[in-house]
Parts: structure tokens; C-alpha cells; sequence
């Protein structure tokens, strides 16, 4: 065999792999099928399967009227059952894929040998090498580097907690499938627990039977430090530290905390109202219940570990004075007084710290040494048991546990994740204005000009008397605005300032939004000034910049509040570092993809230059959602997306919705995302610190000139439509299942902010799941072909300068490889059929056509820049995956208009079907398993 051959037959191998699996879990699926509903069932799944799958192949006008017959003309007993059928089939295909993507950098690792994997952390660190990076500019670059993911309670993830946990089972049975070792009958055996899991499956409610509440979010959440972040954060740190050793090596390297998770959820009360302060409070008790869990348990293992035998080896007594100081503070413990001989201290000294970490839950005990008062104790201890280990030569024992117990104390601390609050900066100026008008200050603060609004509240945060009492009575709405910063103040001296120092600012559009924030805090002391002129601030106002407008303002919003001397001693008070939000989801509804993508880089790079001005370093934001339509995109790209140098202060981004359970259910995928976006954080320092110029400023300035234009061309068109077309949200209500998205249990939130019918009162979050389970995904797409080709203008000159961009310009190619992401997901066939539920044929004609027709441009005008044949052929692996996914997700698709039609036209005479409602949702959750990537 030829070494061409063996490299085209080691690629097939891996793909053949995963054929093998969906064919085994679908075969399984088939026999299920049998069981719960006889050979008809399968008959008529298969039926439906093949014939979507040749008109996929080729479309034919006749089959495709048969198969609108086939599918209108299910009992609803039958097509119940079917749509389960297709929806559970796109379950398994999502775990075998999991699987594939664990087995593909597992296959690699295993034939590369020495080979380094691209993307990898010893990739970017060999990088640095071999550019003769010095070991200083190396220390000076991983201090400076910082990524904080956060999670939020966003309704995109439809799949129930119970669901997830049958898919881990079959996740972890699935990966045995490759065990060489099995014996027939262990595979038989692994076969029937399969079996068996897809079964409990098919009798398991896909549906939740009520709303989540924030508390179940919370838990949610949770779920994925204690199934997988807890273990796999540590260890993307570990593995950091051995490439540096290996290629700088004569460092004691101990990298900075550079990446770790925090959460919205449980904060974020936007438009929430079931987000209260007693809910925050909770939050943190439940996430410090589970660290504790966590460090208890790594303990007892480690009781089990430390044998270690004074009569052995010779250990310090340093460690002899620390079990001392333990007995005189916390007394006797029950499993100490079997080991009073001293003869196994490490067992001792375990034992102490377990009844410590019990004892840190119970707040009656607190400032005493009972208990750890704060992480660093718990770590100090640490420390002395890694010294003592060391001294008699258990470096292994050391480097395995302890240092990964250190590790985890400092990123989990006693509080798991930071917790970020978020509010809209109308409910602040709501309650200001009814404390200001309560002490005599400003009869009507919400009417001043905002200069004046700026002035008064510098004012009042200069004076040190408080503005509220506790003998006055506030509205409910006041009261919980303050309630909130109380709590916050709790919670930092309960579990650490580190625990909530955020406070983000939905809506943010003048300084004055900042200045709110500040002086609540004032009020409750996470912000003073002492008397030698010293700033306290544990708490920070952070903006959230949405629509394109607020994008435009924030430069100068920024400058006016840096200009503030109060100001600016609160951000000196947190290290000269401001956090700024920028919105990905609602510039992207309120301007169109092309546009909100352009806006943002320019954002991004102005309000950088602004805080420069004032010494401000910046740490960005990025309000990223899981769909395209709202940013979207893999975790890597999304850091190496952001101009260099516009990440020197860090980066967070949002993780939401099926970005979660995709990212981080299983461990080797959660490492693989994690190690690729430390390779993009140490690949964007690099280029920052030691920029590339293979381009002349001049080219620089004529490419960012000419994506201006085509963004100003294409919002022009999009708000066309959107904005001021009058039927254009007719069009959107009728053809899209909206209306039913928000009967799906998936999340606490409202899909409005406020109970109104008006666009702009419209979540994105809706807004864009609504467009993808109709398959049109036009947030994604729309308007790019006709700011493309007005550019292009007939002129090949200018067709040669996309060309050039596409290939050389960063921005511009991340804009048309997502636009070719997003175009190869849409289906107008089906969208057609969504379209066919619009009562007025003038609207849907019209519009439709508007729509197709820039679809078709677009596709077009990519392809032309892009050079390919087809669209996605740049990425083939999931042009392929698409491919493949298609003709099991048309039928749902089918099914879903069908039942949308019967249920609109049931409710149009006041009546309703609970069983055709559920029908309806579980094809929601079919789509969206099939089409991931969804809202």
C-alpha cells in the first residue's frame, strides 16, 4: 500500500466509524420502534425516511405531492409517534457525533506520534518557540491573557436534565463500542444496555410540564461543573504548564488564572421579574454547597491516599504545628482519635480540613477557626501538605493531587462561579427617581436633561449621607432594586468580593446608567471613598451596548464617564480596568448580520481608543448566542474574530442555551473546546504583542472603507424589510412558529420585555429560534447578497478586491464563512411550506419572493468571492454533516405545518387540542436537535 494510500485510508477509517454508530443506535431506535409500536410504525418512519431522502437527492414535483400526502394523511396516534420517532433519531445521531469528535483528536494523538495537533495548547506555545519568543515576553503575555465564560438561563437549550443524563449513559456505552478487548458476549451485553437506555428513552417526556424555575436554571447550570468543568478546567491548566516546561523549560511555571466559568443565572433578572434578590442569595448557597461537595470528596480520596508513615519517612514539622493549631481550634474529631500516635499525620491533617470545610456552611461560626473563612486558608493548607510531600521525595503524589486540589480552590474558590447581575437601566431610573423625589432632592429626576442627571449624581456621590431610610416605604419595584445591592454586599463578605462584581446594564444609553448603579452601591457600601482620599469599590457598573445607535454612543458615553474624577478613582480601584457589554443579539435584530458584525469591530476598536486616552484598559464582553443570527460561532473563532488589540484586558463570553450541553456535557469535548480557546488567547497575544505586516496600512484602510460601505448598503435593505415594510410582521407571525415557541417550557424568562406586540419589545432570542425551525435563518443571512453585489457592480476589479479580502482580511472572511454556514441550514423549499400559513396571498408572494431572491443573490455573490462550487465546501466535514441531516429533518418540518395549521385554525374558534399543542412542541425539539445551533 502506498503512503498516499495509508494516509486516504486513515482519514476514512474515523468518518467510517461514525457511519458504524448511527447505523447501530438507528437499528436500535428500529427495534424499539417494533416493540412499543409493532411493524407498522417502523413501516411507515421508513416510508416517510426514503422518500425525504431521494427528494433531497432530486426533487420531483409528483413524489413530492405523494409525500405531503403520505405525511397530511398520519392518524394523530401515528404521527404522534413518528414525530417522536425523528426527533429521539437526531438524539442519537447527536451523541454518536459527540463521540466522533472525542475519537477524532484521540485517533490523531494516537497516530501523529510526535506530531503537534493544530489548535492545540502545545501547538501555541511551539509557535512561540519557534518565533524565538523570549521567556519574558511569555510571562508578560499569559499574565495579560484572560477568558471568563458565562453562563445564562437563555431558553435555547429544549432538552430536559432527565434526557441529558439518559445521553451520558449512552454516551459513555457508545465509546466502550471501541474497546478492542470486548468479548462477544460483553458487546452483546453492551448491546442490550443500549438497548434498553433508547427504550427509556422513547417512554421518557421530552416535554417539560411547566416552566423551569430560576432555581431549576441554577441547577441546570450546575450540572456542568459537577458532570465535567470541575475535573477538565484543571486539567487544560496542567496541560499548559507541561508545554511550557517542555519548551522553556528551568521555570517553576505556575500559569495565572487565565480561564474560568461565571453565570448569569440566578443575576440576570432583565425582564425577569422571577429574579429576585432572596433568588440571587440562593444561588450562591446552592453553588457553594457544591464546591464544598467537591473538595470533601477530593478529601476523603485523599484520606485514602496519604498513608505516609512517620516510621518510614521524615516529615517536616511544619506540618506537625499545623495539626497542633488544628487541635487547639477545632477540637476533637471523631476519626483523629484513632491515629493520636501521629504516626500517619497526613491522615490527621485530612481529617482536621474535612471537619473545617463542614464547618464553613454554618454562618454562626464565621471569623472563628472552626472553619475556613476563606478559600486562601483552605489553600495555605494546601501548601503546607505540597511541601511536606516533597520534602521526603512524593513529588508524584504532590504534582497528581495536590497541585490539582490548589488549582481548583483557586478557580472555584467557595463560590464555584462568579455570579453577574443584570438589569435594565429603566428599572434604576425608576427607583431613583422615587427615592430622589422622596428626600426633597428633584421632584421628577427621569425628566432632566441627562447632563443634569450626570451632575446630581456626581454630587450625590460625593457626599457620603446616605439617600434612603428604612422608616420610608418604596414601591415593591424600589425595594427590590435595593434589596438587590444588599444582597450583593451579603453575599461578598459571606463568599468572597469575588462572588458578584459585575453588575451589567441592559439598555445602557447614558452616562447617567453608570452613575445610577454607583450611587446604589454607595448606598450599602461597595463603594466609598475613606477619609485619606482612598477609593473601596467591590462592585463595578458595567454598560451593555445593543442596538446599533447605542454601539455609535458608547465612545463618548465612556469618555464622559472617564472624565469623571469619582469615576475614574472607582476604576482605579478595580485595577484601571473597565468591563464593557456589547450585544450580538439585538444589533443583529436592529441591523441586520452584516451590519451588527461591522458595527461591532468598529465599536470595539473606538471605544478601545477612548478608554486609551484615559489609561483604561478594557475587558470586553461579548453577548454572543448560539445561533448565527445572534453571533454564533465556534469558541475559537470567536476569540481570534476580535481585533488584537482590542483583548488586552480579557474577554467574556456568553455561553448559551445548546452551546452548553454541545460544549460541555462530555469531558474530552469540554477539554477539546477549552484547549482550543487557550490556543486562540495565547495565538490573539502573540499577533497583538508582535503584530503581522503583510499588509500596508494603506490596503487596511481601503478594505475597512469598502466593508463600511457594503454594512451602510446592507442595513439600508434589511431595515427595508424589518422596519419599514407595514406587512412585513404579518409575514413573520404567520410563517414561523413564534406564538407556540413561547408555550414551550423551556425557560423562565418572558419572550418580551414588555407584554406588548411591538418589534422592538421582541426578544432576539425568539426572534432568531422562530426563523430557524422555519428554516429560512434570514437574521443570519438576509441582506449580505445586495450589499455584496452593489459593491461589485458588474466591475471585476472590485470582484477581485472581495477575493483579496476574503483571503487576506480576517473580518471579512469570518463574515462569509458564517454567511455560508447560515445559507447552507436554510432550506426555502421548506420555508415555503411555513410561508403557505399566511392568510393574505398578496403579503406572502410578495415577501416571500423578496426573500428568495435575496437568498439566491447571496449564495451567489458568496461563492463568486469564495471561489467554491458549492457553499461550505471550504468546510466539507460539516457541508456533509448538513448534508446528512437534512432529509431527517424535513419531515418534521412537514409534520410541523401540518399541526401548525390545525392548531391556528382550532384557536381562530376559541378552542384548543393540548395533544395537538404537544405535537407541535415536540417537533420544536426535534428541529432543533436535528438542526443544532438553534436559537
Amino acid at each position: 500500500m502506498s503512503e498516499q494510500t495509508t494516509v486516504t485510508a486513515n482519514r476514512s477509517q474515523p468518518s467510517n466509524l461514525l457511519r458504524r454508530d448511527v447505523r447501530f443506535l438507528g437499528n436500535i431506535l428500529g427495534e424499539v420502534l417494533v416493540h412499543q409500536g409493532g411493524e407498522g410504525l417502523l413501516e411507515i418512519v421508513e416510508k416517510i425516511r426514503e422518500m425525504s431522502k431521494t427528494l433531497r437527492a432530486e426533487f420531483m414535483p409528483e413524489l413530492y405531492e405523494e409525500f405531503k400526502k403520505v405525511t397530511g394523511s398520519l392518524s394523530p396516534e401515528i404521527r404522534h409517534q413518528v414525530v417522536r420517532a425523528f426527533a429521539i433519531y437526531f438524539q442519537l445521531v447527536n451523541i454518536a457525533e459527540q463521540n466522533h469528535r472525542i475519537r477524532r483528536k484521540r485517533d490523531y494523538e494516537r497516530s501523529a506520534g510526535e506530531a503537534v495537533q493544530p489548535g492545540s495548547i502545545e501547538s501555541a506555545i511551539q509557535k512561540l518557540k519557534e518565533q524565538n519568543v523570549a521567556v519574558e515576553d511569555v510571562e508578560e503575555m499569559l499574565a495579560g491573557i484572560s477568558l471568563e465564560l458565562i453562563m445564562t438561563a437563555h431558553p435555547t437549550e429544549a432538552t430536559r436534565r432527565a434526557v441529558m443524563d439518559i445521553h451520558k449513559r449512552m454516551a459513555a456505552d457508545v465509546m466502550e463500542l471501541d474497546n478492542p478487548t470486548l468479548t462477544y458476549r460483553e458487546r452483546e451485553k453492551l448491546r442490550e444496555k443500549l438497548l434498553n437506555e433508547v427504550l427509556t428513552l422513547w417512554q421518557t417526556d421530552e416535554l417539560r410540564d411547566r416552566k423551569p424555575t430560576v432555581l431549576d436554571e441554577v441547577r441546570n447550570g450546575m450540572y456542568y461543573f459537577e458532570e465535567t468543568l470541575f475535573e477538565v478546567l484543571p486539567n487544560v491548566y496542567e496541560e499548559l504548564e507541561r508545554c511550557l516546561h517542555k519548551y522553556y523549560p528551568g521555570r517553576d511555571w505556575h500559569v495565572p488564572t487565565y480561564l474560568k466559568f461565571g453565570s448569569w443565572i440566578g443575576g440576570d433578572r432583565d425582564g425577569n421579574p422571577s429574579v429576585t434578590a432572596d433568588v440571587t442569595w440562593e444561588t450562591l448557597t446552592m453553588q457553594r454547597q457544591l464546591v464544598l461537595e467537591k473538595y470533601e470528596s477530593i478529601l476523603k480520596e485523599l484520606m485514602n491516599v496519604l498513608s505516609f508513615s512517620a516510621n518510614i519517612v521524615k516529615i517536616p514539622q511544619e506540618l506537625f504545628d499545623s495539626i497542633r493549631k488544628d487541635e487547639e481550634m477545632v477540637g476533637e474529631v471523631q476519626c483523629v482519635a484513632l491515629r493520636r500516635d501521629g504516626k500517619e499525620p497526613y491522615r490527621v491533617k485530612v481529617a482536621f480540613m474535612l471537619e473545617k470545610l463542614v464547618n464553613t456552611r454554618d454562618e454562626s461560626l464565621k471569623g472563628s477557626g472552626k472553619r475556613y473563612n476563606s478559600p486562601e486558608e483552605l489553600k495555605q493548607d494546601l501548601y503546607i501538605i505540597d511541601r511536606s510531600l516533597r520534602h521526603h521525595y512524593a513529588d508524584y503524589v504532590a504534582d497528581t493531587y495536590i497541585r490539582k486540589l490548589i488549582r481548583q480552590v483557586e478557580l472555584f474558590g467557595f463560590h464555584l462561579s462568579a455570579l453577574d447581575i443584570r438589569q435594565h437601566s429603566k428599572e434604576h431610573e425608576n427607583a431613583m427617581a422615587e427615592i430622589l423625589a422622596k428626600m426633597d432632592i428633584t421632584a421628577d429626576y427621569a425628566a432632566l436633561h441627562e447632563d443634569e442627571k450626570i451632575e446630581l449624581l456626581h454630587r450625590l456621590l460625593q457626599d457620603p449621607r446616605p439617600l434612603t431610610s428604612p422608616y420610608l416605604t418604596y414601591s415593591e419595584g424600589t425595594r427590590e432594586c435595593l434589596d438587590v445591592y444588599h444582597t450583593v454586599y451579603r453575599a461578598q463578605q459571606e463568599f468572597g468580593v469575588n462572588c458578584i462584581s459585575s453588575y451589567l446594564i441592559s439598555m445602557t444609553q447614558g452616562a447617567s446608567d453608570l452613575l445610577e448603579v454607583m450611587v446604589f452601591a454607595k448606598e450599602v457600601g461597595l463603594f466609598r471613598q475613606e477619609a485619606d482620599g482612598t477609593t473601596i469599590c467591590t462592585l463595578q457598573s458595567v454598560p451593555l451596548f445593543e442596538t446599533i445607535d447605542d454601539l455609535h454612543a458608547a465612545p463618548a458615553i465612556m469618555s464622559r464617564l472617564f472624565e469623571l474624577p469619582i469615576y475614574r478613582s472607582a476604576v482605579t480601584a478595580r485595577g484601571d480596568l473597565q468591563e464593557i457589554m456589547l450585544g450580538y443579539s439585538d444589533s443583529n435584530k436592529d441591523g441586520g448580520v452584516v451590519t451588527a458584525n461591522w458595527e461591532l469591530r468598529v465599536a470595539l476598536k473606538e471605544i478601545t481608543a477612548a478608554a486609551g486616552a484615559y489609561d483604561v484598559k478594557l475587558k470586553f464582553f461579548h453577548g454572543r448566542g448560539g445561533a448565527l443570527g445572534r453571533g454564533g460561532m465556534p469558541l475559537n473563532r470567536s476569540i481570534l474574530a476580535q481585533p488584537p488589540h482590542t483583548v488586552g484586558g480579557g474577554i467574556k463570553i456568553t455561553e448559551q442555551g445548546e452551546v452548553l450541553s454541545s460544549r460541555y456535557s462530555m469531558q474530552g469535548i469540554a477539554y477539546r473546546s477549552l484547549e482550543q480557546a487557550t490556543w486562540a488567547l495565547i495565538t490573539s497575544a502573540r499577533l497583538a504583542k508582535f503584530p503581522s505586516q503583510q499588509l500596508e496600512d494603506g490596503t487596511k484602510e481601503q478594505w475597512e472603507q469598502i466593508a463600511k460601505s457594503i454594512s451602510e448598503t446592507a442595513q439600508d435593505k434589511y431595515q427595508d424589510l424589518i422596519f419599514r415594510d407595514p406587512d412585513f410582521l404579518t409575514f413573520f407571525r404567520e410563517s414561523t412558529p413564534l406564538a407556540e415557541i413561547g408555550e414551550l417550557n423551556i425557560g423562565s424568562r418572558p419572550s418580551k420585555r414588555k407584554n406588548s406586540d411591538r418589534f422592538e419589545d421582541l426578544r432576539a432570542i425568539p426572534w432568531v429560534f422562530a426563523w430557524t425551525q422555519s428554516r429560512y435563518l434570514l437574521p443570519a443571512w438576509y441582506a449580505a447578497g445586495t450589499a455584496l453585489q452593489q459593491y461589485v457592480d458588474g466591475k471585476d476589479e472590485n470582484l477581485n478586491t472581495l477575493k483579496q479580502m476574503y483571503e487576506h482580511f480576517p473580518f471579512f472572511r469570518s463574515l462569509i464563512d458564517n454567511l455560508q454556514m447560515a445559507l447552507a441550514k436554510a432550506d426555502l423549499t421548506i420555508a415555503r411550506e411555513y410561508a403557505s400559513m399566511i392568510k393574505d396571498d398578496e403579503i406572502r408572494g410578495r415577501i416571500f419572493g423578496l426573500i428568495e431572491q435575496e437568498y439566491q443573490l447571496t449564495s451567489d455573490m458568496i461563492l463568486k468571492i469564495s471561489g467554491q462550487q458549492e457553499i461550505l465546501d471550504n468546510v466539507p466535514v460539516i457541508q456533509e454533516s448538513i448534508r446528512l441531516r437534512n432529509p431527517y429533518v424535513d419531515p418534521l418540518s412537514y409534520l410541523q405545518v401540518l399541526l401548525l395549521q390545525e392548531l391556528r385554525t382550532l384557536r381562530a374558534r376559541d378552542e384548543d387540542d393540548a395533544e395537538l399543542l404537544r405535537e407541535v412542541l415536540l417537533t420544536i425539539n426535534g428541529i432543533a436537535a436535528g438542526l443544532r445551533n438553534t436559537g
